[in-house]
This record gives C-alpha cells, sequence and structure tokens, in this order.
C-alpha cells in the first residue's frame, strides 16, 4: 500500500469520526441547556435573579442537574434550598468544586459523594445535615477544602478523612462530633493549613504528632473534651497564627516554646487547668500578638513587665488565675487596646497614666489603686459592674479634649 493510499485511507477515518464527535458535544451542549432550563422552572425565583446570579433560590436542588456532563463547578451557596441532595448528581465526574453552604439543605451527607474523585472543593456548611461523616469521603483522591461546619453531624471523625494528604482546610466546626483525632495524623497531612473542630465533643489527647503539620496556621481544638497536656510538639509550628484550645479539660503546664512563635496573633487557653507562669521574653517572641486570653486557669506568678512590648495586643485577660505583685505600668503601652481583664487574682495596685481613644483625642491622667479590679478600654469594671469611663471619670479626673 503507498503513501497516497494510505493518506486517503486515514482522511476517510478521520472525516467520520470528527463528524460524529461534533455531533456528539453538539448533543451534550443541547442537553446541557435543556437541562439548565428544568433547573430554573424547578426553583422559586421571587426577585427574577437568575438573570444574573445564584442569590435567595428557593425550593430544592433538581435531580435534571445529574445531567449536566460538563459541569466542573456546582455554586449554589447562599440561597434558600432546602431537601435532600439528589443522588443524580453522583453522575458528575468531571465536578472540581462543589459549593453548597449557607442554605437549608437537610439529611444525611451522601455517600455517593465519593464517587467523584476530581473534586478539590467540598462545601457543605451552615446547611442542617445530619447523621454522621461517610467513610466514602476518602475515596476523593484531591480534596484541599472539606467543609462540613456548622451543620447536626454526629460519631466519629473517620480516621480516614486525616490520611487525605491533599487535604489544605478541614473545617467541622460547631457539630456535635465525638471521638479522639489519630495519633499519627500530621503524619498524612503535610499541606494541612487550617484544623478548625472547634465547638464539638472531641476527647482524649491532643495529638502528640501536632508539631509535623507544618504548614498549619490556624488550630482550633477549642470548646471541646480534650484532656491531658498541650504537647509540646506545639511549638514546632513555626506558621502558626491562632491557637484555640480554650474550653477543654487540659492541665499541666503551657509549653515554653508556644511562645516563642514569632507569628502568633491570638493564643486563647481559657478555662482550662493550666498551671506554670508566663516567661519575660514572651512580647520579644511573639511580636505580633493581638489577643492573649487565658483567664480561668491556675496560673502564678508575676504579669511579665516586658508586657507592653506587645505594641499590637487588643485583649489580655488573665482573670482568675493566680498571679500576684505588681501590675506593670507597660501593660498599657498597646497602641490599640480593647480590652484588658485583670479580676479575681492577687495583684497590687500602682498609679499609672493611661490614653484612651486616640480618634477622639482625649488624654486622661488618672492616678488610681486597686487591687483585682478590670480596666476596660471605655469601661471601668469594677467588682463585676461595669460604669461607664465618660460617667465615672468626670467626678474622678478631668478629661482633656483638644
Amino acid at each position: 500500500m503507498n503513501y497516497n493510499t494510505c493518506f486517503h485511507l486515514l482522511l476517510g477515518l478521520f472525516i467520520p469520526c470528527s463528524v460524529v464527535c461534533l455531533a456528539m458535544t453538539a448533543r451534550n451542549l443541547n442537553s446541557d441547556q435543556f437541562v439548565l432550563l428544568e433547573f430554573k422552572d424547578c426553583i422559586a425565583d421571587p426577585q427574577n435573579v437568575l438573570a444574573n446570579n445564584c442569590m435567595n433560590l428557593r425550593g430544592t436542588i433538581p435531580p435534571h442537574l445529574g445531567n449536566l456532563s460538563f459541569l466542573l463547578s456546582l455554586d449554589l451557596s447562599s440561597n434558600n434550598l432546602s431537601g435532600h441532595l439528589p443522588k443524580e448528581l453522583g453522575k458528575l465526574h468531571r465536578l472540581r468544586i462543589i459549593q453548597l453552604s449557607y442554605n437549608r439543605l437537610n439529611g444525611e451527607i451522601p455517600a455517593w459523594l465519593g464517587n467523584l474523585q476530581r473534586v478539590q472543593r467540598l462545601e457543605m456548611g451552615n446547611n442542617n445535615f445530619t447523621g454522621t461523616i461517610p467513610q466514602a469521603l476518602v475515596n476523593m483522591s484531591n480534596p484541599e477544602i472539606l467543609n462540613l461546619q456548622f451543620n447536626q453531624l454526629s460519631g466519629q471523625v473517620p480516621y480516614s478523612i486525616f490520611k487525605i494528604s491533599a487535604l489544605k482546610i478541614v473545617s467541622l466546626f460547631s457539630n456535635s462530633l465525638s471521638g479522639s483525632l489519630p495519633n499519627d495524623m500530621c503524619q498524612h497531612l503535610p499541606k494541612l493549613e487550617g484544623l478548625y473542630l472547634s465547638r464539638n465533643e472531641l476527647s482524649g489527647n491532643i495529638p502528640s504528632s501536632m508539631g509535623k503539620c507544618n504548614n498549619l496556621q490556624i488550630l482550633a481544638l477549642s470548646y471541646n473534651q480534650f484532656t491531658g497536656i498541650i504537647p509540646r510538639s506545639i511549638g514546632n509550628l513555626t506558621r502558626l497564627e491562632k491557637l484555640y484550645l480554650g474550653l477543654n479539660n487540659l492541665e499541666g503546664q503551657i509549653p515554653t516554646p508556644i511562645f516563642n512563635i514569632s507569628s502568633l496573633k491570638t493564643i486563647f487557653l481559657s478555662n482550662n487547668s493550666l498551671s506554670s507562669s508566663l516567661p519575660n521574653g514572651l512580647c520579644y517572641h511573639c511580636p505580633m500578638l493581638e489577643g492573649l486570653l487565658l483567664e480561668h486557669n491556675e496560673l502564678s506568678g508575676n504579669i511579665p513587665s516586658s508586657m507592653g512590648e506587645c505594641y499590637q495586643l487588643q485583649i489580655l485577660n488573665l482573670a482568675a488565675n493566680k498571679f500576684s505583685g505588681l501590675i506593670p505600668k507597660s501593660i498599657f503601652n498597646s497602641t490599640m487596646p480593647q480590652g484588658i481583664y485583670l479580676n479575681d487574682n492577687s495583684l497590687e495596685g500602682m498609679c499609672f497614666t493611661l490614653f484612651f481613644s486616640k480618634v477622639q483625642k482625649a488624654f486622661c491622667l488618672i492616678c488610681f489603686f486597686f487591687f483585682g479590679h478590670i480596666l476596660y478600654h471605655f469601661n471601668l469594671i469594677i467588682n463585676n459592674k461595669i460604669y461607664m469611663n465618660w460617667f465615672i471619670l468626670k467626678f474622678l479626673i478631668p478629661i482633656y479634649i483638644d
């Protein structure tokens, strides 16, 4: 067979195949257009917003959407959609993004979601989903974001979830999830940046391997039932910005390496049974610190005199501990104070100068002795009673406004 014969033969095969492919594409496009029209008919759109966006839609998600063969992203978030997820959506194998947050969807999270192996973002928070988190979600090979927060989910968090190495964000905040966290979880989550598990019923120890989540920026485990000590390895999280471990049953000392993380902005360890004192170099090592909330623990010793070097500090709450000694004058050096809570300690009084709202250009000179009182920005709280500064200070000191 010579060259010309082969060329004409291949050309004869290529043209029919191209026609068939184009016909199939046209048919799929027509099918997708028909499905979208059906979707519009099934959705209540009282304000006629479908022409511009998908906000304020009501009704249920129609099963016809499962026929959108080319669909890569399904975003129906921030609407008033209700009902269950139709199983027909399990046919959308090209999907990369599923965003259904902020609706009124209910029922159990379907196991067929695990068949959508290309999904990178699964966001179904702020709904009314019940039941457990299905094990089948581990079949998603490349999810970067798993957001199921603010639902009514219960049962244990499947350990398999913590073995999806592509995960960057896991948000299961505010459910009724129970059980413990696997001790080796951070060995399988090298990309994890945010772990939001607060406001659940999780228990057991905080995994000692937590320090191996090298990219972690936000660790939120507050409002649970964790016990034991705070792992020292958390001090290895050099990119950590927010640490929320408050309202648990933690005990022992606060590991000193935590106060050496220069990127930290918020430390929330309130309402535990933590002991130890605060390191003198806290503000030197945490120059970005905006919130230090340690109230209702068993911390003792002096408040570090260097506390005034936390120039970004907005909220300092050391109430209901065992601190003693003088209240450092430098504690009021912050340029952005919102609240300073020192009540229910064994602190001694002092005389200090305090600058109030620079916006209002108000300068107040206060020479005031107080034992275990609270000073709060724009509020003076004495014996747990709140008085507006502008009322009480008029009787105590002059206020100068230029």
